[in-house]
């Protein structure tokens, strides 16, 4: 979790060995999770609706070490796709999570200093990708594959739901 599509797909093909080029590893992932999120969202519970809550508040970005096409099609099918300001693919930028890169250009897009966001975060690589910005962190902590103990110790907040998100903003903000 965290590489880039690129990291990923070459990791794959030389350390795992897998018999086919990067680019080819990466179209064939990126087609079976577009065809598994047609099917089902995996969104944490909530999600929708404080993401609509904060965007009549705050400008919205989406840092992600997913590609293009899948950050896109996860936000249409959720009916998110208009709240976010910028979106920003860990492909986009040189490195992916756990460096800060992803997170250093999605603030530059929004033209806000870095020390002024806040990031929500549920992985560790992402924890720690938003602290080696300079951002404030949230983790809001996936049941099924939660942070390490030592990246939630670079979060400024750790939240049980989405549904604190907003009262925690406004205390950090």
């Amino acid at each position: 979790m965290g590489m880039s599509s690129t990291e990923w797909s070459r990791y794959m093909h030389d350390e795992l060995g897998v018999p086919m080029e990067p680019d080819e590893i990466s179209a064939a992932v990126v087609e079976g999770l577009k065809a598994h999120y047609r099917r089902h969202v995996p969104l944490l519970p909530h999600a929708v609706e404080t993401v609509r809550a904060l965007a009549q508040r705050w400008p919205l970005a989406v840092a992600s070490s997913a590609t293009r096409p899948l950050i896109d099609l996860v936000l249409e099918l959720a009916g998110m796709a208009g709240l976010f300001r910028v979106t920003v693919s860990s492909e986009e930028v040189p490195r992916g999570k756990p460096a800060p890169d992803v997170y250093i250009e999605a603030a530059r897009r929004l033209e806000a200093a870095r020390e002024q966001c806040v990031a929500v975060e549920d992985s560790t690589n992402g924890i720690r990708s938003a602290g080696a910005a300079g951002m404030r962190v949230v983790a809001v902590p996936r049941p099924d594959f939660p942070p390490s103990a030592e990246a939630l110790r670079v979060a400024d907040a750790v939240l049980a739901s989405l549904t604190e998100l907003e009262a925690t903003l406004e205390e950090l903000t």
